[in-house]
């Protein structure tokens, strides 16, 4: 093997070490906040009707409880609000005490006798992210579920008449998919909360199934939506921390106008802030917090139910979700509101800024700005505080009496919280009705706190920075130095609108004088066109770095992304961009990751054909390690795939195209919510089609020392079971009568079609690799015997040569007979020592021969004794070589199948059945049918194959077809290597 590809490789590996590091471990530490059980949980089963409970075994529908309350539900007589929570891919029904928790204590602490019924579903934790087959049957149990929710409160006064539903993961999708079923009534739900589910496409495609579950919600839900606008729908992405579920795929596909639909992702939560992982996005305090607050909030106080009013359910998550304005929710205040106060309780203020810390002692406090004098020369006026109170704090006067007003109308209404303090920006040319700003800092309780204010000038705070290009690999570098003589800055980054862009953002503040009750420092990235706006806060002085990356894409020509400062007055802030490579490179893993195992499929095939090209030219297979390498040649693939992309944009290739009934072209996934087609397939991008040829290295590399270490695996794996199997020199060994494969076809397709196709797909794949097992075993064993074989040759010369010694003291005693009688004795002792001597010579003879026995003894096998010899452990090396190529390639129909093998295993305790839908039947019977044929395959047979030649050549289409409709439907990707490896089956029987 060439230093050089090794080299290579190990860089390529490199590469995809720190993508996947950065993905991994390249965010914020969690800093969620874990919820606790103050009391011993429990789940009540609900009872079902006989025939749903006969239906779905696996299934179970379940009532949360705890303590008293648990006990007091024992008999279901139940008075609450109903919340059912859906559990997602291989969840379980318990995650629900988070949630069911904190909403017990909540309604312990209010008075009224208001209080949520947490209910739960046990899915048996099926694994439906990568096996759709259970997502339809899952979606009819959620119906049974709701009836059988609303039933319990039959006898209630003001019963239910819908069940809002909390889905986490897969769980969100399968809640709406509710809404695809003929006999569902959409009055049953009226509101849907899903956490980290991906409704834009699943996160792997494995099978036909999922893909047809996301089509048919996308089209109820895009397509026919004009009935779902009183549904409302809260989806919450978990942030760059959920590497599983990237919150891109968490936006939801809906009508643009539709306005009862929500996507955001939790960093950008009021009161949260924070990312989340794919699992703690269900414990998260921060954010179940959040959601039970909104949840108390849209019960109505006079039926204890959930409100049936759509625009008070988005004014309502709004207020929780999106915008909080540090305001009780629902507060009517009268207009104009009258204020209070002696004079000596206001202060006009005719600098450019305040500054005010409340006193210890209590006092009422209100701060007057005249706008008759800053209309001309300020478009703003800004303003902060500390002080957290849900409480009115700035008003517009309308009528003024003296140096007081005596009537204002509320302007706190646009306040936005921060992590630290309170922000509200008013526009003056908003408040032409206006004649004066009133700022109440009164703290009749004895609060301590700080307010500052500025009139602010927009475009002279406002500054717009070019990011360096993504392929600076940090050399270059964007910075902008900021001399603070305001409260606010805002920063516009040009040019920064791709996932695939990833920037250091270091903001460095130093201050010549240093104050303790200074506020802190908050930086806020805001992205215009998607929820995800990111929150840091950091002291004074300090360095903070921010990461700059985003979940979606510009889908127009909208605003770039803005980083907001709310920074100390009379400081320095330096604000850097640099590209950071291991980002950029976590990005492209984060989107186009998924579509990996296409590239090392071809990578895997493409060596494949490499060493059949090999045999037909020279005979012989090359190196596993060496047909990967050469099988880099992502121009061949490539170039075809840019070509269709390019000749389908015109309406005749189109034509012909549809014509033939041809599938449409694969691209990697979209990254912008809109870039999807109504199909859920993304629309024609130029950028990902250059990450390619990047995907093809990072795949190569994958197939490349993934052989490796199947070849280290292969030898480890022999030595251990190298004493259950006598030792053999044929290359036949491991191989199938002719009537045992024509058996073992007919037993796996039975075996397949009355269980799971996936099975006989392992099945062959363990026949075959025991195959291989065998060959290294005797690969080992032909080693060690050539090692042997010079001392054996030189046993035989060393008795050869004692025979001849003693044929020639024979000859001697003869003559010295003739010379005389007197001579006769000696002449005999000479004979006779010769003749001791020749048996001396035939005793070494027979001991050479004796060990060469022995050791062909050993090599005997049940086919014949082969000559041991070079050309024969060069025969078993190539074969050995052929059937490790055949191994890692059928390692991913294994791996792609394996899903549905996982659900039919899980389920035989409530079923022996078939599994239903399969979808590895019957696409999987040529795939183990050539497969099992391979297992007698040898390189001699393939060398005189007529139908070799055109075999090898076919693999090349095969891989453009491969990349050109397998990034999004992973499961063809067996149907392109079955599709290469029946041609090679027939090429070694013919």
């Amino acid at each position: 093997m060439r230093v050089a590809t090794v080299a290579f490789y190990g860089c390529a590996l490199g590469l995809l070490a720190m993508g996947l590091r950065e993905m991994f471990s390249g965010f914020e530490e969690n800093r969620c906040t874990m919820t606790y059980m103050f009391e011993y949980p429990e789940y009540r089963r609900i009872a079902l009707p006989r025939r749903v409970a006969r239906q779905y075994p696996a299934y179970g529908l379940y009532l949360y409880g705890e303590g008293q309350y648990a006990q007091d539900t024992r008999g279901l007589k139940l008075a609450g609000a109903p919340v059912l929570f859906l559990p997602g891919n291989a969840g379980s029904y318990k995650q629900a005490r988070s949630l069911g928790s904190v909403a017990l204590r909540k309604a312990e602490a209010l008075e009224g006798g208001v209080h949520l019924n947490v209910f739960t579903i046990d899915f048996n934790e099926e694994l439906v992210a990568l096996y759709g087959g259970s997502l339809r049957r899952q979606t009819h149990f959620l119906h049974e579920s709701i009836k059988a929710i609303l039933r319990l409160y039959k006898d209630h006064e003001a019963p239910p008449h819908s069940v809002v539903l909390v889905g986490h993961s897969m769980g969100g999708v399968v809640a709406r998919a509710l809404f695809t079923l003929p006999r569902f009534s959409p009055r049953l739900v009226s509101l849907i909360i899903t956490q980290a589910s991906p409704h834009q496409a699943p996160v792997l495609s494995l099978d036909a199934h999922l893909l047809e579950f996301y089509s048919a919600v996308r089209q109820r839900w895009v397509g026919r939506a004009e009935d779902l606008r009183n549904v409302t729908v809260l989806s919450v992405g978990g942030g760059y921390r959920d590497y599983q579920v990237r919150s891109g795929l968490t936006s939801l596909p809906c009508p643009q106008d539709d306005p009862s639909k929500l996507s955001l992702v939790v960093t950008a939560v009021p009161r949260t802030w924070v990312s989340t992982d794919h699992l703690s996005i269900v414990w998260c305090k921060e954010l179940v917090l959040a959601t039970v607050r909104a949840f108390f909030d849209l019960i109505e106080p006079e039926t204890g139910q959930f409100s049936d009013d759509p625009e008070r359910r988005m004014a309502i998550l709004n207020h929780h979700f999106i915008r909080h304005p540090v305001r009780v929710l629902g507060e009517q205040l009268e207009t104009p509101v009258s204020l209070s106060g002696s004079p000596k309780t206001w202060s006009e203020v005719n600098t450019l800024r305040l500054a005010y810390s409340a006193p210890k002692e209590g006092q009422a406090k209100y701060f007057l700005f005249a706008l008759s004098s800053r209309r001309r020369a300020y478009s703003h006026f800004y303003c902060r505080s500390n002080n957290l109170e849900m409480t009115s704090w700035v008003y517009g006067c309308t009528q003024m009496n003296g140096s007081m007003c005596v009537q204002a109308v509320d302007l706190s209404f646009g306040t936005e919280l921060l992590p630290a303090y309170k922000v509200l920006t008013l526009s003056l040319s908003e408040l032409s009705s206006v004649s004066h700003l009133i700022v109440v800092a009164s703290n009749l309780n004895g609060r301590q706190f700080t307010v500052e204010c500025e009139w602010q000038r927009q475009e002279s705070q406002t500054v717009s920075v070019p990011v360096p290009h993504v392929l600076s690999f940090g050399m270059s570098v964007s910075d902008v130095t900021l001399n603070s003589t305001g409260l606010r800055h805002t920063i516009e980054l040009q040019h920064f609108h791709q996932v695939y862009q990833a920037f250091r953002i270091s903001v460095v503040s130093h201050c010549k004088v240093t104050k303790a009750d200074r506020l802190p420092n908050v930086y806020i990235m805001k992205v215009p066109w998607f929820r995800e706006d990111s929150v840091t806060t950091s002291s004074i002085p300090s360095v903070t770095e921010i990461s700059g990356m985003l979940h979606t894409s510009r889908p127009d020509n909208s605003t770039g992304v803005l980083l907001q400062l709310h920074t100390a007055p009379n400081c320095l802030y330096k604000v850097s961009v640099r590209t950071s490579f291991p980002r950029v490179l976590g990005q492209v893993l984060r989107f186009c990751g998924p579509v990996l195992p296409v590239y090392v499929a071809v990578a895997l095939l493409l060596a494949c054909g490499g060493q059949m090209s090999s045999v037909v030219r020279m005979g012989r297979p090359l190196q596993m390690s060496h047909a990967v390498a050469r099988s880099l040649q992502p121009h061949k693939v490539d170039l075809p795939v840019y070509l269709l992309h390019l000749l389908l944009r015109y309406s005749w290739f189109q034509d012909g195209w549809s014509t033939l009934h041809l599938p449409p072209l694969d691209a990697l996934p979209a990254t912008s919510p809109d870039g999807m087609t109504q199909e859920g397939l993304p629309l024609n991008e130029d950028w990902p089609r250059l990450l390619s040829p990047l995907l093809y290295v990072l795949g190569a590399a994958i197939a490349f020392w993934g052989s490796v270490l199947l070849r280290l695996f292969l030898r480890l794996l022999s030595l251990l079971l190298a004493p259950l199997h006598r030792p053999s020199v044929s290359r036949d060994c491991g191989t199938l009568r002719r009537r045992t494969q024509l058996l073992l076809i007919l037993c796996l397709s039975v075996l397949g079609w009355a269980s799971c196709g996936a099975l006989s797909i392992t099945a062959t794949f363990l026949l075959h690799l025991y195959r291989v097992l065998r060959l290294q075993m005797t690969e080992r064993s032909l080693s060690h015997m050539l090692n042997l074989a010079p001392e054996k040759q030189t046993d035989k010369e060393k008795g050869t040569g004692e025979k001849e010694k003693g044929t020639g003291e024979k000859e001697k005693g003869t003559g010295e007979k003739e010379k005389g009688t007197g001579e006769k004795e000696k002449g005999t002792g000479d004979k006779e020592k010769g003749t001791g001597e020749k048996e001396k010579g035939t005793g070494e003879k027979e001991k050479g021969t004796g060990n060469s026995e022995a050791l062909d003894s050993k090599l005997k096998e049940c086919n014949g004794a082969p000559l041991l010899s070079d050309s024969v452990l060069q025969d078993v090396r190539d074969d050995l070589q052929l059937h490790v190529s055949l191994s890692a390639l059928l390692t991913l129909p294994v791996m792609l199948c394996a899903p549905s093998l996982i659900h039919w295993t899980r389920n035989l305790r409530y079923s022996v059945a078939r599994l239903d839908p399969d979808p590895c039947w019957p696409h999987s019977v040529p795939l183990f049918i050539a497969s099992l044929l391979l297992i007698n395959c040898n390189t001699f047979t393939l060398s005189y194959s007529k139908t070799l030649p055109i075999t090898s050549r076919l693999l090349l289409p095969l891989s453009v077809a491969m990349v050109s409709f397998s990034p999004l439907h992973l499961y063809r990707v067996n149907y392109f290597v079955s599709a290469a490896l029946v041609p090679l089956a027939v090429s070694c029987l013919f």
